[in-house]
C-alpha cells in the first residue's frame, strides 16, 4: 500500500508520510488558463504568485472518478463484486479521496498519497481506505451512503517554494517539512481549499499546519522561516449520493448497472 496522508476536519493532528517519487521544481514563467469546468475547483486563471505565473494544470479530473469511488464503496458495503475497469485515464498522479456527510458536509474520512499512482488502482484503493480506515472516524456504514458526498483531488505541479509565504491562498496546497521541538523531522499538508474554507491568512495557515504536524512549542518568526515548503495545485471534483444514483438509474436503462 502506498504511503497515506490524512486530511483533517479540525485540521489538527500529526502526519509523517513522505512525498515519494516526486521532484519539486522551481516556478516556470507560464500562464495558467481556466479550464471552464464548473465541477473543478482549485484552478484559477492567470493567477500570479510572487510575480510568477503558475503552470497550467493537466485536464484530468472528471465526474466518472466520483462515480467510480461511489461504486467501489457501494459494492464493498453491499458485498457485491467490485466494479470493473473504469474508462477515465489511468495516468499516474498523487491523489486524495474525501468523504463528507450531511447537508453541512462534515468530514467523514480523507486519506491520500503524494506518491504518483495509476488512477484506476489509486482511486479504487483510496475510496475504501478513506471511507473505512481513517483512524479518526468509525468506518462508514451502509446506511450512511445516502448522506455522502465524495471529492476526488488530483495533485499536480509540485514546486519548491522560496520561503513559507511563497504560495497563493485558494490556489496552492502546501506541504511543510520541519523539525519539532525534539529535533525530529515532521511533515503535514493542507489541500488548496482548506485555508479559504477556514478564513485563514497565510501565517495562520502555516501556524495551524505546524500544530497539525505535531509542533507543540511556541511558534516564532524563526520557526516559520525554518520550514521547507512545497506547494502544489489540485483539480478537485465532487458528487453527492443522489447524483451518483441518478447516474446508475440512467445506466440501468442500458443494462450497465453493477451495484
Amino acid at each position: 500500500m502506498s504511503n497515506n496522508y490524512q486530511h483533517h476536519n479540525n485540521y489538527r493532528g500529526s502526519s509523517t508520510s513522505q512525498m515519494n517519487g516526486l521532484r519539486p521544481h522551481h516556478l516556470q514563467n507560464r500562464d495558467c488558463g481556466d479550464d471552464g469546468d464548473c465541477f473543478r475547483r482549485g484552478g484559477g486563471a492567470n493567477r500570479l504568485t510572487n510575480g510568477y505565473s503558475v503552470k497550467p494544470l493537466d485536464n484530468v479530473a472528471v465526474p466518472d472518478m466520483c462515480i467510480f469511488c461511489f461504486e467501489v464503496l457501494d459494492c464493498e458495503l453491499n458485498n457485491v463484486e467490485a466494479p470493473g475497469t473504469p474508462k477515465f485515464t489511468n495516468d499516474a498522479y498523487p491523489l486524495f479521496v474525501t468523504w463528507k456527510t450531511g447537508r453541512d458536509k462534515r468530514l467523514r474520512g480523507c486519506i491520500g498519497t503524494f506518491s504518483a499512482m495509476h488512477l484506476h488502482n489509486g482511486l479504487r484503493e483510496y475510496a475504501l481506505t478513506s471511507a473505512l480506515k481513517d483512524s479518526r472516524f468509525a468506518p462508514i456504514a451502509r446506511d450512511e451512503l445516502p448522506k455522502l458526498t465524495v471529492s476526488v483531488s488530483i495533485l499536480q505541479n509540485f514546486e519548491e517554494a522560496h520561503g513559507y509565504l511563497d504560495w497563493t491562498l485558494g490556489v496552492h496546497g502546501i506541504r511543510i517539512e520541519f523539525l519539532n521541538e525534539r529535533g525530529y523531522k515532521r511533515t503535514a499538508t493542507y489541500l488548496p481549499q482548506v485555508a479559504t474554507e477556514q478564513g485563514w491568512d497565510q501565517t495562520q495557515t502555516i501556524d495551524s499546519l505546524l500544530r497539525k504536524g505535531g509542533y507543540r512549542a511556541a511558534i516564532t518568526p524563526e520557526t516559520r522561516k525554518s520550514i521547507k515548503l512545497t506547494r502544489y495545485r489540485s483539480q478537485e471534483i465532487q458528487m453527492n449520493y443522489k447524483e451518483y444514483r441518478e447516474v446508475l438509474e440512467r445506466r440501468a436503462q442500458y443494462g450497465k448497472v453493477q451495484c
